[in-house]
């Protein structure tokens, strides 16, 4: 009940200062929750998005029932102590019952082109990482692509740099921060979905060692945004916790064992043009100690993985009226990842985790911040007679 009243107590503190979705149509710089709030005027503001989704699978041999769920309810807070330093967070609770901080971090800006920032940081990777909120991107789900390599919401503690070089058309972000937990107890990295279970969130998390994470983004060409990224580190594993450094029982051997050294390498570009709009991504990362780590783990997980998506959308409003409030934007994607891409020397490699999704569909955008959601999803995979299977997905989504 406190923590209620403390949030209406905020709500009511920021309710005339409540964060405005500034656009990006006079500098084209890419722009997310975080940066808007770090962007405002305001000593306390307050934004947030939400989403709530439809999945109705289709199966051929059984009747499937649908799902219908709070996906996320998302607040954001921004407070101003000065011209220099701010503070951003973003509470979450998604489906109802899980509650989640995806972003705290301090950001003082040293001088204009950069900013020191410290805290739970979102690494810059990809397109929807950062750029999740559910009216900046069409389908109801996020990319399968993004949800299995990257993995969305990706997020760690870390402190690093931030800024822009304007006069290039820069923006670029670098970052030391804990990795993923590949050990605690048991392996928790996987064939099937890569590293989404070793995510930390900064829920007391274990670093043995840290990981280097950055981005540049260029913006100089009017409706353009390319983004080329890096990652790289080591896992992080709890048997490093109390080991002797002059060990001879073996332990750091096992150790060793339960640590996966891995880099991975993001390039993604966005493009619109009037009613035409057009976005596509590429992420590869690389493993190596994977053969070790499987047989002390018991696990399958990849040496490397792979995946890419390319995505075409025109609001067909703007054919009829060019400067509608409204956008009808009726778009198709397509969409490969495989995180068995290389295996182990003697391991066998998962042809079912070699897996596309056609998705097709519409984004109506019915006020600014707004937006109404339907799409029809085709997934296969590579194993031997496997059964395509199909989803419709109906979703409302809104950020403020």
């Amino acid at each position: 009940m406190k923590l209620l009243n403390v949030g209406i107590g905020l709500m009511l503190a920021g309710s005339l200062s409540a964060q405005v979705i500034s656009t990006d149509t006079t500098t084209n710089a890419p722009l997310n929750s975080a940066q808007n709030l770090l962007n405002s005027t305001k000593k306390l503001t307050v934004g947030g998005y939400g989403q709530v989704d439809y999945n109705q699978g289709f199966n051929d041999t059984a009747s499937t029932n649908g799902k219908l769920d709070v996906h996320r309810m998302v607040l954001f807070f921004g407070y101003k102590f000065n011209d220099r330093v701010n503070f951003v967070t973003e509470v979450e609770f998604e489906h109802v019952k899980e509650v989640y901080v995806e972003q705290a971090f301090v950001n003082y800006r040293i001088a204009d082109p950069i900013s020191l920032r410290a805290g739970l940081i979102l690494i810059p990777m990809g397109i929807q990482n950062e750029y999740h909120e559910p009216t900046t991107f069409n389908g109801v789900e996020r990319s399968r692509v993004d949800n299995d390599i990257i993995p969305t919401t990706w997020r760690e503690l870390g402190l690093g740099f931030s800024g822009n070089i304007d006069g290039l058309s820069l923006k670029y972000q670098v970052y030391a921060m804990n990795g993923f937990l590949s050990y605690d107890g048991g392996g928790k990295l996987r064939g099937k979905d890569g590293f989404r279970k070793g995510r930390q969130k900064g829920a007391e998390s274990t670093m043995s060692s840290p990981n280097l994470s950055a981005k540049v983004d260029f913006y100089g060409i009017k409706g353009l945004k390319v983004g080329l990224a890096g990652y790289y580190g080591n896992t992080q594993s709890t048997l490093y916790d109390g080991l002797s450094n002059s060990d001879t029982t073996g332990l750091a051997e096992q150790a060793d064992s339960s640590v996966i050294g891995m880099s991975m390498v993001g390039f993604d570009v966005r493009y619109t043009f009037k009613g035409f709009q057009a976005r596509g991504q590429i992420i590869s990362s690389t493993l190596s100690n994977t053969k070790e780590y499987n047989e002390f783990t018991g696990n399958d997980l990849g040496s490397s993985m792979f995946g890419y998506y390319a995505e075409l959308g025109y609001d067909l409003i703007s054919i009829f009226k060019k400067d509608a409030k409204e956008r009808l934007v009726l778009f198709g994607r397509y969409e490969i990842w495989d995180t068995h891409a290389t295996v182990a020397a003697e391991q066998t490699k998962n042809h079912g985790y070699r897996r596309s999704a056609i998705t097709t569909g519409f984004s109506y955008h019915i006020a600014r911040g707004a937006v109404l959601k339907a799409d029809y999803q085709i997934f296969d995979n590579e194993a031997e007679g496997n059964t395509p299977s199909n989803q419709f997905n109906l979703g409302v989504g809104v950020w403020f």
